[in-house]
């Protein structure tokens, strides 16, 4: 990776805001939102603040899991509009200042997709060796016990060629056979079109499913699974995930990604720190951006959040850039999981930490998980799993956008139902109301963009306890901000060690502290945040 210059990379600096493209503007009627929607929002993002769009799939899919089972790399899934509408939106996405980044997904296809088509088509199929296919036991039997992350075995028996084929996720999304440079050069290639296009980076999806062990071993058993959980958790995925030759692959993407000009690689990577550390790569040679998870997975609690971004701090290799996510289209939204007055505190932790923030759409309105009926549910996780409420659907609703029906998402029935609140919790009413959420978004990250120390500056830890967590951002010749956050609903006391940490609130979640002068002992109320400019 580049050495810190003094002027950063775009991405160190910006703010991604992730698109679920189904789900954010309609502008035909038929209940999927699509590319001249967001068109339509542009101007809407431009003014909230963030810098770079991230859109999730937008490829030609039989939609089996909504754009992650790709049937073409190299085109728009005709529910989304057209490579020409991809172009026209691109354009304008660049000409308001903002990156574009797609969503890559290299691990596996459509089972409709030609490559897999061709491979299903015979043993000798010049294509066969693309995707992972095993001899059944001599009972039948599957060759291995590696399970699918939507339930079930991972393998599907094929009747034609009778073989069985892996599949980490449905049995409509074959894995490829990354250890075969055709498979590599291909994607490569795919990575080119959109690359020349001009497209800012990519997400690189399930990045660490991408190479499996070449024994195919068993996956052993998982001490720590409990009944509740997804039944993949049953078995630890050591053979089938995060294999040594994962870290060549992505080298190589990288590569690809070096031949053009300021361009980067976000990698999907649900993994323990240590180990997600490695995909920075040798010399930084790897992702740019592997994903920082914690903040989705740890619980709110003051001390462990202080602990984990210290021990991230601390093992980023030379030159890595951290990142921070708090929500996305495969978790529960942060109101539904720490409430909404936390939620706007969360705010202040995720575009006050040192590194890159990603924003889930509808978040910055304080979105809440939406409770999707049975007969409704349309996730594939929650399809075949109906009795562990897994289903992703209830973070995935329509953005709420003004009070029209249908909140001004579409005019005809959407693909999926909205908000009963939608009417009263929108982008229309929030705007008009100083203390909205969506208010509090804009100026943290006008202020956040205003400051170099809370855009590029050092993280110094100062304290946490079972409530409260504080830090500071540096960066010097620049004013230095003291956070201080609340993450309990009862009133709490910060006395600094330091008598010098003083200042004013430059801002706070709650707006009638602002301009005020603290020092000496600063008392929070419940579910309060502030960022204090120090004297």
């Amino acid at each position: 990776m580049q050495e810190q210059q003094t002027k950063p990379l775009w991405w160190q600096e910006g703010v991604i805001y992730q698109i679920y493209p189904r789900s954010f503007q309609d502008s035909n009627g038929d209940g999927i939102g699509d590319l001249p929607g967001i068109l339509k929002r542009l101007d809407y993002l431009k003014e909230l603040g963030i810098t770079a769009v991230w859109l999730s799939p937008i490829y030609p899919s039989p939609m089996d899991d909504f754009g992650y089972d790709i049937a073409d790399y190299q085109n728009i899934d005709p529910l989304f509009g057209t490579l020409a509408d991809f172009d026209t939106l691109l354009t304008e996405v660049h000409q308001r200042g903002l990156k574009l980044i797609l969503d890559l997904v290299p691990n596996h296809t459509s089972d409709q997709h030609p490559w897999f088509l061709e491979s299903r088509s015979s043993r000798t199929s010049p294509k066969r060796d693309w995707y992972l296919w095993r001899d059944a036991l001599p009972d039948g039997s599957v060759s291995n016990n590696w399970l699918s992350v939507f339930g079930g075995s991972g393998w599907e028996w094929d009747e034609t060629t009778q073989q069985y084929y892996y599949h980490a996720f449905l049995k409509e999304q074959p894995d490829l056979n990354w250890r075969n440079p055709a498979v590599q050069q291909a994607m490569f290639d795919v990575m080119r079109f959109w690359l020349e296009k001009g497209v800012d980076g990519f997400r690189v999806d399930v990045m660490w499913h991408m190479i499996k062990d070449d024994l195919f071993r068993d996956n052993p058993p998982n001490p720590g699974y409990q009944p509740h959980m997804a039944t993949y958790e049953q078995l630890l995925p050591v053979f089938s995930t995060d294999q040594p030759d994962v870290h060549d692959l992505v080298l190589k993407m990288r590569e690809v990604l070096d031949q053009y000009p300021e361009r980067m690689m976000i990698g999907e990577i649900y993994l323990p720190i240590h180990q997600l550390m490695t995909y920075y790569g040798i010399d930084g040679k790897g992702a740019h951006l592997p994903f920082n998870f914690q903040l989705l997975q740890l619980p709110w609690d003051a001390r462990q959040i202080a602990t984990a971004i210290d021990q991230y701090e601390g093992l980023l290799p030379a030159g890595g850039w951290p990142n921070w996510v708090l929500g996305n289209h495969d978790q529960p939204r942060i109101t539904s999981r720490v409430g909404r007055d936390q939620a706007r505190v969360a705010a202040l932790l995720l575009l006050t930490l040192r590194g890159t923030p990603t924003v889930y759409y509808g978040d910055e309105i304080g979105m809440r998980d939406v409770p999707i009926p049975l007969e409704e549910v349309q996730d594939p996780q929650g399809l075949n799993m109906p009795d562990k409420n897994l289903s992703r659907d209830p973070a995935r609703t329509p953005m709420q956008w003004d009070q029209q029906p249908n909140a001004g998402f579409t005019t005809g029935k959407p693909w999926l139902r909205l908000a009963g609140n939608h009417a009263r919790e929108n982008v229309q009413v929030q705007n008009e109301d100083p203390d909205s959420m969506l208010s509090l978004h804009k100026r943290l990250l006008a202020l956040r963009q205003r400051e170099p120390s809370l855009r590029m500056g050092d993280y110094v830890p100062v304290y946490a306890d079972n409530s409260l967590m504080a830090y500071i951002r540096q960066a010097n010749g620049h004013p230095r901000f003291l956070m201080v956050l609340n993450l309990s609903h009862r009133p709490t006391y910060f006395k600094p060690k330091d008598p010098s940490l003083k200042g004013v609130i430059a801002l706070a979640t709650s707006r009638e502290r602002e301009g005020n002068t603290v020092g000496g002992t600063i008392t929070l109320g419940g579910d309060e945040g502030m960022i204090i400019r120090l004297d």
